[in-house]
């Protein structure tokens, strides 16, 4: 069995579980000045590898070991301005390992430790919620486009073959103290698109928008999930897909509770919004989709703009990586230094954190 660190990202604090093997943790939270936001577990290197600023930033979000030998690191990457790198290989990263006699890191070989970008789904979970408005205005005027826009957005960002780490719900608001469910969490392309088809115009009897109150309850249910993933050993992120045409009307919540909701939110909580026409407020979209917004002047436009927010749903959930290889490391060696250093288009990073060899024999796979 394997000893599983828990993420915690305000505060960095690792829980050991012990059956077979230990695995050590860094001293300092990972934090490269990226919107002055704690990312994960890790440090940088150390000055004696000599290595240049960091262009990529990997965030460690959970590591274990298991025998006889394997060292495997769950981390997500990012390039300086935030944005996530998704498509990597394990040829791209180059292992050094410092032991208690090593006066610096030795390189460890990618090949002869049969280092590897394995499948995450056994740690990690990751849904979307797309939350859609449907008070008068959308459905009078817009709903055959955003029923066309949401079709297309599912077919984009559920994968194929389907896996059940990645799943979508649809919620929608109107003018109602409730968020709506449409569909539950599925990784059923097929059941999403059905229910975005099954919408009419009367399913909504309010015609009001509760804006700030879809922001703070779907923010509410990403919790909620992350927490049931971290529960149950599994490292969970979400992404919340907001669309509406309009500012909130209900008047049920106050901006500044919805932006709280929103900045307070877990790390590992992505926030988007999709606004259309003139008649929403921009800069209050922006804010709240802090992770990335996009506007449609018209319906003609929602397609493109559901298509582009897809694209960046997607990367976020595909850049997530479980690294493994299998360490020279054995008994007796006392915590070790692990560095993982990533090349991709002549940028580079690197994330330092420790681990523990006890009972390592030969034979790892």
């Amino acid at each position: 069995m394997k000893y599983i660190f828990k993420l915690i990202f305000l505060v960095f604090s690792i829980s050991l579980l012990s059956i077979l093997s230990s695995c050590g943790n860094s001293d300092d939270d990972v934090n490269f000045d990226i919107n002055q936001e704690e990312l994960g577990q890790g440090k940088e290197p150390d000055d004696c590898l000599g290595f240049e600023e960091n262009e990529l930033l990997l965030s460690i979000q959970d590591q274990f070991t298991s025998l006889p030998g394997k060292v495997s690191i769950l981390f997500k990457v990012s390039d300086s301005s935030g944005i996530p790198v998704s498509g990597l290989t394990a040829d791209q990263f180059t292992i050094y390992e410092q032991g208690r006699n090593d006066d610096c890191f030795n390189t460890i070989s990618s090949s002869e430790s049969s280092a590897r970008i394995s499948s995450n789904s056994q740690i990690f979970n990751n849904t979307t919620l797309l939350v859609l408005d449907l008070s008068n205005s959308v459905l009078e005027s817009s709903l055959d486009e955003l029923k066309t826009a949401s079709t297309s957005f599912i077919a984009n960002v559920i994968p194929s073959p389907e896996t059940d780490s990645f799943k979508m719900a649809i919620y929608w608001f109107d003018g109602e103290d409730e968020l709506h469910l449409l569909n539950e969490p599925t990784s059923s392309a097929t059941e999403l698109t059905a229910a975005i088809e099954g919408i009419t115009t009367e399913i909504s009897n309010d015609p009001s928008t509760d804006l700030y109150g879809a922001v703070i309850k779907s923010t509410d249910i990403a919790e909620d999930r992350i927490k049931e993933n971290n529960d149950a050993s599994i490292i969970g992120a979400a992404s919340i897909v907001l669309f509406t045409d309009g500012t909130d009307q209900a008047s049920r919540f106050t901006e500044e509770a919805a932006l709280s909701a929103v900045n307070n939110a877990n790390r590992n909580i992505s926030f988007f919004t999709i606004g259309l026409g003139s008649e929403i407020d921009t800069n209050v979209l922006s804010a709240i989709g802090k992770t990335a917004s996009v506007f449609a002047g018209n319906k003609e436009e929602l397609e493109t703009t559901f298509t582009q927010i897809s694209q960046r749903v997607s990367e976020q959930a595909n850049s997530f990586y479980l690294f493994e290889y299998c360490t020279p490391k054995r008994d007796g060696s006392g915590d070790n230094n692990l560095v993982i250093q990533l090349t991709n288009g002549g940028l580079q990073g690197a994330v330092q954190t420790k681990f523990s060899a006890n009972g390592f024999t030969a034979g790892c796979e």
